[in-house]
């Protein structure tokens, strides 16, 4: 009996060869050879275009910036920031489940044991001796169980986990692109910043000898107080820009040090002393559509969690079929410990199950529909992060190339604004202009060269996150667990 029972059990896996519900095949995806906005020609602001980088050179982009400090706040962050740790729990919690899941394809052996003595009253066993109404028993033994998965619910359960997993890799992917992103820009912000609080300091000092001027002026009586007043209200206003350029300088140097994984006072006293902003290349290369969805990890999670939901339709489906399990039990019972394993003591079970759940058709249908309703979800989803990414990349293509034009016109605008402030002072001491003309000559000088600070700011920052929507020159990707990795 327990022959033919197992012989029934080995053909029933032999027979489970096909597994119910779509097997997953990845969307196609229509893309252009280019994208529109990628320009090729040489820089606009007339300089030559740097070469296009390559793949070493993009390993770790932060590095091509030359700035040490970049470098260091980028690897800190990677290894200590919080948001990132708790990504990379849940993608051990992910290979957690899928190891679960795969041992569901053996049998699962438990083993339990007891010994009890109990004692049966006089009423119970009327003329027995109150020695013998007392009965021991001990008992040792071993289960198994075995789901025979002939119509594949387990085989999909196990895909349907491993694509989980392979999609809480893809999410950590994703916030460490996107951490080192916030890390770059917020860098690139606070030397702009920075730079910016410098202009404001050195148009500060020129306007107060301006004031000087025309103090000396009023005082040797070739001047008047409203002069004075005019000259001293611009000298406040440019002033006034100091503490709120302060005040931006100190909240960012905080937020490097949280994404860094330490107080918000951390890296004062390491982040104060400027430095100038990083030197940018006149264009990056972005490759083309089709390489960007390959390696964008929001669209890889996206196609994951679609390939998981399809899987969940035949784990739905498998309800619709019986399911078989194989059990056993081997064991040993005796009302003497000493008598335990003895030939006679011996116990056994071998059984086959069948549960199947044709009478509650009803919900096994409804659940299909749900599982059917998830997948339509998540292609949509899907297909939405593919649409995202692709614009996500021509706006940044599209701002990083403007902002470099914007550079070039603004860094004329600086120049020549400098050069009027000088003349018109030189004219002021000659007396060939009035105090208007120099006082108006220095406030465009202090907005024109404000304006190419924020300008190249926004620059390096147009970049960061053109690397980041191309997601590509990021550390090397955490290392796949080695559930995830089998297939």
């Amino acid at each position: 009996m327990v022959i033919r029972s197992l012989a029934l059990g080995v053909a029933a896996a032999l027979l489970a060869a096909c597994a119910v519900g779509p097997d997953y095949v990845r969307p196609s995806v229509a893309t252009a050879e280019r994208f529109v906005r990628d320009e090729p020609a040489a820089a606009q602001d007339g300089a030559a275009a740097a070469p296009a980088p390559t793949p070493e050179a993009e390993a770790e982009f932060w590095r091509s910036f030359g700035d040490p400090l970049l470098t260091r706040l980028v690897e800190d962050a990677l290894a200590a920031n919080h948001d990132l740790r708790i990504a990379l729990a849940r993608y051990d919690r992910a290979n957690a489940l899928l190891r679960g899941a795969k041992l569901d394809r053996w049998p699962a052996v438990t083993a339990s044991g007891s010994a009890g003595e109990s004692r049966a009253s006089a009423d119970q066993m009327p003329g027995v001796p109150r020695a013998d109404r007392d009965v021991e028993n001990y008992q040792l033994q071993a289960d198994a169980s075995w789901e025979l998965d002939l119509f594949g619910r387990v085989r999909r359960n196990v895909e349907a986990q491993r694509a989980e997993a392979w999609a809480a890799a893809s999410d950590l992917d994703a916030l460490q692109v996107a951490i080192v992103g916030e890390v770059a820009r917020s860098y690139a912000e606070l030397r702009g910043l920075q730079e910016r609080l410098r202009v404001a300091r050195e148009n500060a000092d020129n306007q107060r000898e301006t004031l000087r001027l025309v103090q000396a002026r009023l005082d040797a009586g070739r001047g008047t107080e409203f002069d004075t007043a005019r000259a001293n209200a611009q000298l406040q206003a440019t002033l006034a820009r100091v503490p709120v350029l302060e005040a931006q300088v100190a909240v960012t140097m905080h937020r490097l040090a949280v994404l860094t994984g330490r107080t918000p006072e951390a890296l004062i006293a390491e982040l104060t002393p400027p430095q100038p902003l990083p030197v940018l290349p006149a264009r990056l290369d972005p490759g083309t559509p089709g390489e960007l969805l390959r390696r964008r990890p929001d669209v890889i999670a996206a196609e994951h969690r679609l390939h998981a939901a399809t899987a969940r339709i035949g784990v739905a489906t498998a309800d619709l079929f019986p399911r078989f399990t194989l059990g056993g039990l081997i064991g040993s019972q005796a009302i003497d410990s000493d008598a335990l394993f003895e030939r006679d003591s011996e116990t056994r079970l071998v059984a086959l199950g069948v549960d199947w759940s044709f009478l509650d058709i009803g919900r096994v249908r409804a659940r299909i529909a749900a599982a059917d309703a998830e997948a339509s979800g998540e292609l949509a989803r899907y297909q939405q992060a593919v649409l995202l990414a692709l614009e996500d990349t021509e706006n940044a293509l599209v701002r990083y190339a403007r902002s470099r034009v914007e550079d070039q016109h603004l860094q004329q605008a600086a120049a020549d604004s400098a050069r009027a402030a000088q003349l018109a002072r030189v004219r002021y001491d000659a007396g060939a202009a009035d105090l208007f003309e120099v006082l108006d000559a220095e406030r465009t000088r202090l907005t024109a060269e404000d304006a190419l600070a924020e300008a190249r700011t926004r620059s390096v920052a147009n970049a960061v996150a053109l690397y980041k929507a191309l997601a590509g020159g990021w550390p090397t990707r955490v290392p796949l667990r080695e559930d995830v990795a089998r297939r």
